[in-house]
This record gives structure tokens, C-alpha cells and sequence, in this order.
């Protein structure tokens, strides 16, 4: 038998969940023939617009209403790609046309207020209602300004974090492009759980990237709340490998941790003293997006408890919770974790209203980063349900090989391009736009 490397694996993770739930559908639930059923989704990202596709891919007489009050969907994943001037807006931003017209979903653009589960309607903020039979909400996350000294919601024009929506990650990019040559760039990622953990890193490395080409006096100092982050090893050999030492990363009990914060005077404070920076970038702590926490679907950790089969809401039946906001301890929050919730969400749903026993899930997640355009690594997980917990499945996934070629980081990255090209055009189209300055 011819062995199956890391990378190859790798290459067959983004197809994996599609084919579990064929395979799961082969012999899964009648189609709904009689009476309509309706289903909505609430939220139109990688979870929420996925999750809509696959319901009616499944069962095209189930009603699908997809309620997302943006009428274009800027992508988290590769948006530092935008900051290190390696992609463009336009390449980042996609529309929800496709699944209007090819899918025949129903595309509400206005914002949800709150799902009430009694009576099973969905209240937008136009006043108007939607009645469901079943409910699935894929909120994403929001930012928190509760958990730092002097930080505040409008703190964010002057220290954008740049982890939700366009707008907040543009005025990061126009702030790398005015700041001088020899300034200090400050990026401080917050403790765990947020939405992708090897983010702020990749931001770091094609930050650098950019400094490097534009702005070479430059510096960027990761003040961390953690005391190790994820692919740590592959990300310092990358950075000492390309950067040499722009980059520096100080850990929780090395000063990293952020305690109070003077966006007037472009300073964060750590237990060492005060840190000022030319540009900062300071991603917040998170908890689950706004509607899911004013219909009662967060704990007191600020999450969104599910049973692991179905994803359905342990505090409220017959409503659904996907993505980023639902506690899956062994899976990180991510866009393709998020994909692979939304399809095994989408077999549960109807394998209930069809009155059947749901299937036991079988997921996967991968995630590329990017240290410089033609240079990137990944990890990868295979996970499976385990004492009514998904649990990752001993021995599945790894992370890139260290003290290799260069060629297989580039490989890397091509393979990274193929990612969120096959997990991106399945749920939108893609919008052609000329430049990040014109959206």
C-alpha cells in the first residue's frame, strides 16, 4: 500500500466532510414530500451560508430563509493577505447571488433582533417575523471591551482589531501604510478561546512581509496573553528564516499580558511597564455573536452550549448553534470547522424533522497559514463523536514538517490557495473589485 503523506492528507481534508455526508445520505432521510418545512438560518458566513446550501442540496422542498443583514460577505480567512499587500478587497468580498438563483434559498438582508424558541419566529429588526420548524444560527463572534482596564468600544478606530468585517481590517492596512519607516507595530492577540488561533501569527509574519518590502527600519512586538501559541516551532523558524528580528513575541508571564489600555496616547500597559506603538493592533477577547446571547443561547461563559450530534442548542430545543460561537472544546474556531458543523448540522435537522435518529458526525478541520506570499504551513485534525463529545481521532492530522526545502512551502501555499477557493465559491460569488481603497 503506497503511504499517504502529511501533505497529500492534507490536500483530502477539504473534501472530507462533503463525502461523509454523502455517505451518511446514501442511506439517510426520506425527503420531505409532503407538507413544506421551514428552516432558517440565521447568519450568512462559512457556517450560515453553508448550512443553507446544504439543506436544500438534501431536501429541496425544505423552505430555506437565510437572514444576513450584509448583502456582501467579506472572508476572515486570508484577509491578512490584504495587510501584508498580497490580495485585494475585491478577491476577499462575495455576494450571496449564488445561492439566491443555483439554490433557491431566501435571502433576507436585514439583521435578526432575537430568535424566540417558544414561539418559533425568528424577529427582525424591521419588526417583521419569520416562523420556523427549526432554527439553525451561526452568529460568529463579538468583540469584548469588558475585560481590559480603559478599553472601549470606540477604541477600535485608533487600535482596529481587524478580526470581524472589512471595514475594522481596511483601517488597519491604512494605518501600516502611513506609518514611518522605523515605527513600532504592537499586535496583542488575546487568550483562548477566539476565532483562529493561528491568526494574530500569520498577521505578524505578512505584516512583516509588507514592512519588509516598504518599511524595512520597521518593527512588530507580539505582546501575548498566552504562554505559547499554535505551530509556535514552524513560526519562529519562519520569521528568524525571513524576517531575521523584526519580529518579537512575549509571552503572559513575559510581559505579553494587556492590562490597561490608553488608546489617546497610542499605549497599551503590561505588568512591565507601558508599550506605546506607531500602529496597534490589539484583538479583544470574544464571546458568541450578540443574537445569540439576547435569545438565551450563551452559558455563563459567553458561548453557546450544543449537543455534539446535532449541534442543537442544550438550552433551547429545536434551535440549532454552529461555528464559531458553539463550545466544541476539540475543535478550533475556524471558517472550515465551521463549514464542516454547518453540513453535519444540516443532515441532523432533517434527519429530526423527518422524526429519525441523527447520525453520529464525522469532521475534520485544516488550517494554512501564510508567512510570506510563496511560503506557508498547516495543521490538520480528523475528529469523531466520543461519549457525546466530538473528540479528535487519535493519530489523524499533523502539523507541516520542520527543516524542509523550501519548495514544500511553497507547495504549501499553493495548496492553501485551493483551500479557500473549493471552501469559498461552494456558498458565494465572488465580486470582482479593483482595489481595497474602493470598497
Amino acid at each position: 500500500m503506497k503511504k499517504i503523506t502529511r501533505r497529500y492528507f492534507n490536500k483530502l481534508l477539504g473534501t472530507f466532510c462533503a463525502f461523509s455526508t454523502l455517505d451518511t445520505l446514501s442511506s439517510g432521510p426520506a425527503l420531505l414530500l409532503a407538507a413544506e418545512r421551514r428552516v432558517v438560518v440565521v447568519g450568512g458566513g462559512f457556517g450560515g451560508a453553508t448550512t443553507a446550501k446544504y439543506l436544500r442540496l438534501i431536501d429541496p422542498h425544505l423552505q430555506v430563509t437565510l437572514v444576513e443583514p450584509k448583502h456582501n460577505y467579506f472572508t476572515c480567512p486570508f484577509s491578512n493577505l490584504l495587510l501584508g499587500g498580497i490580495k485585494r478587497m475585491g478577491e476577499l468580498t462575495h455576494s450571496y447571488e449564488k445561492l439566491k438563483r443555483k439554490y433557491g434559498i431566501n435571502v433576507v438582508h436585514v439583521a435578526a433582533s432575537r430568535i424566540e424558541g417558544a414561539s418559533k419566529k425568528v424577529v427582525l429588526q424591521d419588526g417583521k417575523s419569520i416562523h420556523y420548524d427549526r432554527a439553525i444560527v451561526a452568529p460568529g463572534v463579538d468583540m469584548r471591551f469588558d475585560l481590559i482596564e480603559n478599553y472601549q468600544a470606540d477604541d477600535i478606530v485608533s487600535m482596529p482589531h481587524a478580526w470581524k468585517g472589512s471595514a475594522s481590517t481596511l483601517r488597519l492596512h491604512r494605518q501600516l501604510e502611513t506609518m514611518p519607516d522605523g515605527g513600532t507595530v504592537l499586535i496583542c492577540p488575546p487568550a483562548l478561546p477566539y476565532r483562529c488561533p493561528p491568526g494574530p501569527y500569520e498577521r505578524a509574519s505578512l505584516v512583516a512581509h509588507y514592512l519588509k518590502k516598504y518599511k524595512p527600519r520597521s518593527k512588530i512586538l507580539i505582546l501575548d496573553a498566552k504562554e505559547q501559541f499554535p505551530k509556535q516551532a514552524l513560526f519562529s523558524t519562519g520569521w528568524e528564516r525571513l524576517y531575521g528580528h523584526m519580529i518579537e513575541w512575549f509571552n503572559g508571564s513575559a510581559g505579553g499580558l494587556i492590562l490597561r489600555v490608553d488608546a489617546k496616547g497610542m499605549a497599551v500597559e503590561t505588568e512591565f511597564g507601558r508599550e506605546e506603538g506607531d500602529v496597534i493592533n490589539l484583538i479583544p477577547a470574544q464571546w458568541a455573536g450578540r443574537i445569540a446571547r439576547d435569545s438565551g443561547l450563551t452559558d455563563e461563559t459567553g458561548w453557546c452550549p450544543v449537543d455534539q450530534r446535532t449541534f442543537e442548542s442544550t438550552l433551547h430545543g429545536g434551535i440549532h448553534v454552529i461555528g464559531d460561537a458553539a463550545t466544541v472544546v476539540a475543535m478550533p474556531k475556524s471558517g472550515f470547522s465551521a463549514s464542516n458543523q454547518a453540513k453535519i448540522a444540516a443532515v441532523a435537522v432533517i434527519d429530526l424533522l423527518n422524526e429519525k435518529e441523527p447520525t453520529s458526525p464525522s469532521m475534520a478541520n485544516t488550517c494554512y497559514s501564510f508567512l510570506a506570499p510563496d511560503y506557508a504551513i498547516s495543521v490538520a485534525a480528523v475528529y469523531q463523536l466520543s461519549g457525546g463529545e466530538i473528540v479528535k481521532v487519535k493519530g489523524s492530522g499533523g502539523v507541516s514538517p520542520p527543516d524542509v526545502d523550501l519548495s514544500v512551502r511553497r507547495a504549501e501555499a499553493i495548496y492553501a490557495q485551493g483551500w479557500y477557493d473549493s471552501i469559498t465559491p461552494v456558498s458565494y460569488t465572488h465580486l470582482t473589485l479593483p482595489t481595497n481603497r474602493e470598497v
